[in-house]
Order: structure tokens, then C-alpha cells, then sequence
């Protein structure tokens, strides 16, 4: 998780660097600018700077708390990282489920239509539903 905080923080400073550098950029007076800082470029920059910061310091939060992991070590070998990550479902229509429901809800609030806003976030909760409730068998079901 170090190597993931080490990218999201330096990510963030250099947002944080370029938001001073286009404030004092755009704050000198040449023939495109009047003088004053545009604040909007600032602004931006200062946000992206701190929306990179917030999964950063989570990393690097976690990162304290856990064993190192193979790519957080440099006497690691290749093969310590070996075997399954995860589980991944390899034949699931959900997820295109997902995206049509989420491109309904976004038409929805790109032409304000509240009606197919409505119409495209019921659809993507049932969508999620299903997504989280795949493989799920049910745990009160009787074995016998």
C-alpha cells in the first residue's frame, strides 16, 4: 500500500504546485492577462490536488496498519506475489446492466428529465443488487 500512497500524494503535490505556479502565472501582467489571478484554473487545480490526496492518505493510513506486502518490500522476490487476487466472474451480464442503467441515469440529468432520472436510478439499484447478489445462495436455507 506504500507504493499506491507514494503515487496518490506525489500526484496530489504536484497538483498543489502547479495551482501556486498558475497563480503566479496567470497573476503577472503580459498581454493575455490583466494582472489578477484566474481563479478558477487555482481552484481547480487546489480540488483535483486534494481529491488525488483523499485516496493517498488512505493508502497511507492502511499502509501503517497492515503487513508489507511483496511490492512494498525491495528484497522481495517475484514469486512471494503469486497466486489468486480475487474472484472475478467471468460470465456476468451485470456489470453491462450497470453501465445502461448508470447512461439512463445520466441522460436523465444531462437533459433534466426527472421522470428518466427516476426511471434510470431504479435501475441501477436493481442492477447493483443483482451485481452484489450473484453467487449469493442464501444462508438461512434449510440443508436438508
Amino acid at each position: 500500500m506504500k507504493t499506491e500512497a507514494r503515487l496518490f500524494l506525489g500526484v496530489a503535490a504536484f497538483f498543489w504546485l502547479a495551482a501556486i505556479g498558475y497563480g503566479i502565472w496567470t497573476s503577472t501582467p503580459n498581454g493575455y492577462s490583466h494582472g489578477t489571478v484566474e481563479p478558477v484554473g487555482v481552484a481547480a487545480l487546489i480540488l483535483s490536488g486534494g481529491l488525488v490526496g483523499i485516496p493517498g492518505s488512505f493508502f497511507l493510513f492502511v499502509s501503517r496498519r497492515i503487513d508489507p506486502r511483496p511490492e512494498d518490500r525491495n528484497d522481495a522476490e517475484i514469486a512471494e506475489a503469486a497466486g489468486d487476487l480475487g474472484f472475478f466472474s467471468p460470465g456476468s451480464y451485470w456489470p453491462v446492466g450497470l453501465a445502461g442503467a448508470a447512461t439512463v441515469a445520466g441522460l436523465g440529468l444531462a437533459f433534466s428529465q426527472l421522470w428518466l432520472l427516476i426511471v434510470g436510478l431504479v435501475l441501477l439499484m436493481f442492477m447493483i443488487g443483482g451485481l452484489l447478489f450473484e453467487y449469493y445462495i442464501g444462508g438461512s436455507r434449510p440443508t436438508s
